[in-house]
């Protein structure tokens, strides 16, 4: 069975010695002190360790079941999630007064990073009550959020979000559920969803759905819009549970992945609904949770790919196979272990370089959202946004690679079930595809993000890395860092000002472009990061104190990447100023 230990070392440093939070003015950071936050990771981590992954396996192998009407999760999870509730995990970074603990989203992010990478379908009926309560807590009225949150943020009872349709997936203004307001103020819900995750399950005593529907006689398309909350067993005026609403099950989806999560066929036949946000303003309260739940998956892809990754390096330590060309390394045994082989390495250092720089892109993101939020920078708003496509498609595909080479390090016995490896390959697929499949991602990033505020967010993001480029220039121990990160970000701008210069001729220059852009200035930012990481470890080791070893490996890694990963911007480049005649010359019938 595959393991998994947090890396409460790593994340400490990014927390403390990278990002330093425990300095940062941004409000409620001021309480995360390195004893405090050590506290919190540690106890995370034995709860993911401990509690998660042993019902990693028997998740992906039971899968939930559909019984008379009635979803029942695997063998363990309703243990776990009340353990998870005792702990009060669920609200790690909630509103005080709706029972959470008012954490900042970074050290939220943190912990979830841990639980994602111990059991990502168990973690999803938590994370997915979050963005739920988070839609409510920014549109919904004073009495939606007491009726609710305090309920949803405890997680005794779970949220989900409902968009998608059999006919329509990313065009949601071709949606047919309808919503037929009543006197009384309520809406009747009428249709069917598709792809629901937690649709429904034994772990909770109600589920509170966030459906977008269409109010008769509204604008056309997207524009006619609502958001809906739908219960799945109606609310009493005292808050306890009534009736049953007209909100049933249809099937369980049968997935290449996260079977241990439900992912159902919802039926609504005249729910009971109630408005959340503006009338056919639907759209912008379910952006709240998406955007929310797209940094989740750009933190599961990173998650699967640690826990991947950590499972790789101890095969290939045990693993003997071969004998290392330069010299036996294992003199008693038939052979030498498989990381001697340089290719091995390769692999592993692709993976851990991806891995801690991803931690540190995806903490950063967390650390923009609280000084958006708390410090109410709209600057911070803006890049945040902007980084928003770039985290989850970027960490996505990178992460869904990453787990595939772990597999690879198993050879043969890595596609076999027993050592587990295929699930880790399975369960990060679907994160390149949901909440926004990443070709999507890539064509908001370009079509929408580049242009928003005039610009301004990314000519601040290029003026923030020429910055941090000539304050380290003077530091000859950072040239092997510096002079790459300069290089991608130079090919970052000649891209965003090819797009500017040709889109407005042919805007199918920019569009197939889009997807090398994300990847590009995914690079760019993992490149930032590990810059980042070796200006932090230069100083540490300059102190004399702390762990030597761990700081030596983070220079060695950065150097790594720097030299094998971050020239992949000028293939991308490349790829970009070739334009759109290549992509677009084979005629349709020709395919």
């Amino acid at each position: 069975m595959p393991s998994y230990i947090a890396p409460t070392q790593d994340m400490a440093f990014l927390l403390h010695d990278v990002l330093k939070a425990d300095q940062s003015d941004i409000p409620g950071y001021a309480d995360l002190e390195r004893d405090f936050t050590s506290a919190v990771l540690e106890e995370a981590g034995k709860v993911a360790s401990e509690v998660l992954t042993p019902l990693n396996v028997v998740g992906d192998q039971e899968g939930c079941r559909l019984e008379n009407g009635v979803v029942y999760t695997p063998t363990g999870f309703k243990g776990a999630f009340e353990q998870m509730k005792e702990g009060g995990w669920t609200g790690l970074d909630m509103p005080e007064e709706f029972g959470g603990q008012n954490m900042p989203v970074l050290l939220g992010t943190a912990v979830g990073e841990m639980f994602s990478a111990a059991n990502q379908a168990f973690t999803m009926y938590q994370g997915l009550t979050h963005g739920a309560a988070s839609a409510i807590l920014a549109h919904g009225t004073d009495e939606q959020k007491a009726t609710y949150l305090p309920k949803m943020v405890s997680c005794e009872w779970t949220g989900t979000m409902n968009l998608t349709e059999p006919h329509c997936g990313t065009d949601l203004g071709l949606m047919r559920t309808k919503a037929e307001p009543q006197d009384d103020g309520s809406y009747k819900v009428s249709g069917q969803k598709i792809f629901i995750s937690a649709g429904d399950h034994d772990m909770s005593d109600n589920v509170i759905h966030l459906v977008l529907a269409k109010i008769p006689g509204g604008p056309e398309g997207i524009k006619g819009v609502s958001l809906f909350i739908v219960p799945k067993f109606n609310v009493n005026d005292d808050g306890s549970v009534g009736s049953r609403n007209g909100v049933s099950v249809g099937n369980i989806e049968k997935k290449m992945g996260i079977h241990g999560n439900s992912t159902c066929v919802m039926n609504y036949d005249e729910a009971t609904g109630f408005l959340l946000g503006d009338m056919h303003k639907g759209m912008r309260a379910m952006f709240t949770m998406m955007n929310e739940a797209r940094l989740g998956v750009a933190m599961q892809g990173l998650a699967q790919a640690e826990a991947a990754y950590q499972n790789a390096v101890i095969y290939a330590k045990d693993r003997l196979q071969g004998r290392d060309v330069t010299g036996t390394k294992n003199p008693d045994g038939p052979a030498d272990p498989l990381i001697v082989h340089p290719d091995i390495r390769r692999s592993l250092m692709d993976q851990k370089s991806f891995c801690e720089g991803a931690r540190a892109f995806l903490l950063w993101g967390a650390q923009l959202i609280d000084q958006a939020h708390r410090s109410e920078d709209k600057d911070a708003d803006g890049l945040i946004s902007l980084m928003t496509p770039v985290l989850k498609g970027f960490l996505t595909d990178q992460g869904y690679d990453m787990t595939v080479l772990a597999q690879q390090v198993y050879g043969g016995h890595g596609y076999i079930e027993e050592h587990g490896m295929s699930q880790f390959t399975r369960d990060a697929r679907i994160t390149q595809i949901y909440e926004g499949a990443n070709g999507v991602q890539a064509l908001d990033l370009v079509g929408r993000k580049l242009a928003a505020d005039g610009g301004k967010p990314i000519m601040a993001f290029f003026e923030m890395i020429k910055d941090y480029c000539k304050d380290q220039s003077e530091d000859e121990a950072m040239t092997d860092f510096i002079e790459p990160l300069k290089t991608a970000s130079k090919h970052l701008q000649a891209s965003a000002m090819y797009f500017m210069q040709s889109a407005a001729k042919n805007p199918n220059n920019a569009l197939s472009g889009s997807y090398d852009f994300m990847h590009l200035f995914g690079h760019v930012c993992l490149g930032f990061m590990w810059a980042r990481q070796a200006r932090a470890a230069l100083d540490a080791l300059a102190t004399g104190e702390g762990d030597a070893t761990f700081y030596e490996t983070k220079l060695t890694t950065a150097r790594y990447y720097m030299a094998r990963r971050l020239p992949a911007t000028s293939m991308h480049l490349a790829r970009i100023e070739s334009g759109a005649d290549t992509v677009m010359a084979l005629e349709a019938d020709r395919f």
